[in-house]
């Protein structure tokens, strides 16, 4: 879920802040903490501990893994939110048969005390009790006036006097509380309320859907209340997060290998192999120029999209919490990625008949995007036994089947144009390209591919990304409405990540850029641009 605007203020966006100003102090300081980006602008001092591994005991395991399920919980409310839903028990469950029966008999007892002669209205009462209880729940603080009106309306006292005398008009009442839920639902339920008023059922079905709404009605409230709430989660989330990982790091002081790794290894990728640090280059123009750290971040954070699979490689811890939605992201690009790619060998192949028609093209698109469904399955992760690999996804077959797909639709829309169906020889070379993309070394594959790094390198590296979300390179418009939802959610994620762990961050750039020598300064021209969230 992309960060929204109110939540952009509570990170620590990776902008000007982080970008020369965060290498010039690592190049002037080399006794430089790392410090919390507290909103007062003041720092905290949070190093990872350099002491030898120790043994931990079985309360100190357990306490760190206390830490962690805080540290899930934490992460998962600040950085995407709680966000509540009505229940759907599966079909046929224990649960829901045992439910469904006892909602059921209790309405059979409403319906029959309503049906007697005269009325029985005890039940009837205590449901009303409860309708007027939600309503007034409903209500802000303020709403005085119908928070009266409610109370006139549905007095208790008042309907047990008229239940006595046979004189209920439970019709009238079910109207009007109806006509208040409408005034107190959110949007999403006017059609909900519509049905309610139109309804022509008996009372008993009438009330039962009345509670139905209402509890929909419930959960809109919740959900809008913890929105309201998010900003101050996400302000908070980030600095308990960052504490929390601090205890564990103190507990366990080889708990940045993993990220260290990773920082090092794109660290490997930006500096050339030839000029060892602190050597004249090959132009003898003094030291060469080191790149930043947000320079050095971004490169290890475009790896994930290429990750070879997250099933077998370990992630850097800090980024544990974030694994299942990094493997979403790749595996929707790679997705995205197939379909570019078999759409370009359509147009490039077929040619003319095919240019201009727009709903051929959404179509062909929607088909191949079903066909892939699939492509990626979860992993097996039993319990107790070794954990095994998910079984491959077959897609050289699944690509057959879409040229199939394919030529017939195509086929089929040359021939609503009066034009000649596509030759068998045609329709054998259609086929041969789009298997043909299993082959990593395939010039369409390639090309798609580097398009997309593309892309989302230049997110990575401008300031202002609102554009250049919509900006995606030649070649890759008919995946634009994927790539920018997937550029956002990525965006998000890193964004999140850096306010959260930028401190350790730094700690591990000056180990890495400076080890115990002291710092030089860093050339001007590398510092990189800095990403902020889009807006």
């Amino acid at each position: 879920m992309p960060l929204n605007d109110d939540e952009q203020s509570t990170s620590t966006s990776r902008s000007e802040d982080h970008g020369s100003d965060a290498e010039s102090s690592l190049a002037s300081d080399p006794d430089c903490s790392r410090s919390s980006f507290n909103s007062d602008g003041s720092s905290k001092h949070c190093t990872p501990s350099s002491s030898p591994p120790k043994t931990l005991s079985l309360d100190e395991v357990m306490e760190t893994a206390r830490d962690l399920h805080d540290l899930k919980l934490a992460h998962d409310i600040a950085s995407y939110g709680l966000h509540v839903e009505v229940i759907q028990e599966p079909a046929n469950s224990l649960w829901k048969t045992v439910k469904d029966n006892v909602h059921k008999a209790y309405w059979d007892i409403l319906e029959a005390e309503l049906n007697d002669d005269p009325p029985e209205y005890r039940h009837a009462i205590k449901l009303l009790e409860e309708i007027r209880e939600m309503l007034l729940s409903f209500l802000n603080p303020g709403a005085n006036r119908m928070r009266t009106q409610i109370m006139e309306v549905l007095d208790l006292d008042l309907i047990r006097q008229q239940a006595e005398n046979n004189a209920v008009d439970i019709q009238g009442l079910a109207s009007y509380i109806i006509a208040t839920m409408g005034k107190l639902c959110a949007p999403i339920r006017d059609e909900e309320i519509r049905k309610l008023q139109e309804s022509t059922d008996n009372i008993v079905p009438l009330l039962k859907e009345v509670f139905r709404v209402l509890n929909l009605m419930n959960v809109d409230i919740i959900n809008s209340t913890i929105q309201g709430l998010k900003p101050t989660l996400q302000q908070y989330g980030v600095e308990y997060e960052r504490e929390t990982f601090q205890k564990i790091l103190d507990k366990t002081p080889t708990a940045l290998k993993r990220t260290t790794s990773w920082i090092e290894s794109a660290l490997e990728e930006l500096l050339p192999p030839t000029v060892p640090p602190g050597k004249p280059d090959e132009a003898g123009k003094g030291l060469r120029a080191l790149p930043g750290p947000i320079q050095i971040f971004n490169t290890a954070c475009l790896r994930f999209l290429t990750w070879g699979d997250f099933f077998e490689t370990l992630v850097p811890e800090t980024w544990v919490m974030d694994e299942s939605r990094l493997e979403d992201i790749q595996q929707q690009l790679k997705a995205c990625q197939i379909v570019n790619e078999v759409l370009l060998i359509v147009n490039s192949t077929v040619g003319g008949p095919l240019q201009g028609i727009s709903s051929l093209s959404d179509r062909l698109k929607r088909m191949i995007t079903v066909l892939l469904q699939g492509m990626h399955r979860p992993p097996v992760r039993p319990t107790l036994l070794p954990a095994q690999k998910p079984m491959d996804f077959n897609l050289e077959e699944t690509l057959e089947g879409v040229s199939a797909q394919i030529c017939s639709e195509l086929n089929k829309s040359l021939t609503e144009r009066n034009y000649p169906p596509l030759s068998p020889e045609l329709q054998a070379s259609l086929r041969g390209q789009i298997c043909s993309l299993t082959q990593k070394d395939n010039p369409i594959r390639t090309l798609v591919e580097d398009r997309v790094q593309q892309y989302f390198t230049a997110l990575l590296s401008e300031p202002k990304t609102q554009t250049k979300l919509e900006q995606v390179p030649a070649g890759l418009t008919a995946i634009k409405p994927e790539l920018v939802l997937i550029g956002k959610t990525f965006i998000s994620l890193i964004n999140y990540n850096w306010a959260v762990y930028g401190p350790f961050y730094m700690d591990i750039f000056k180990k890495l850029l400076f080890g115990s020598s002291p710092p030089r300064p860093v050339h001007q021209e590398q510092a990189p641009n800095c990403h902020v969230s889009p807006e």
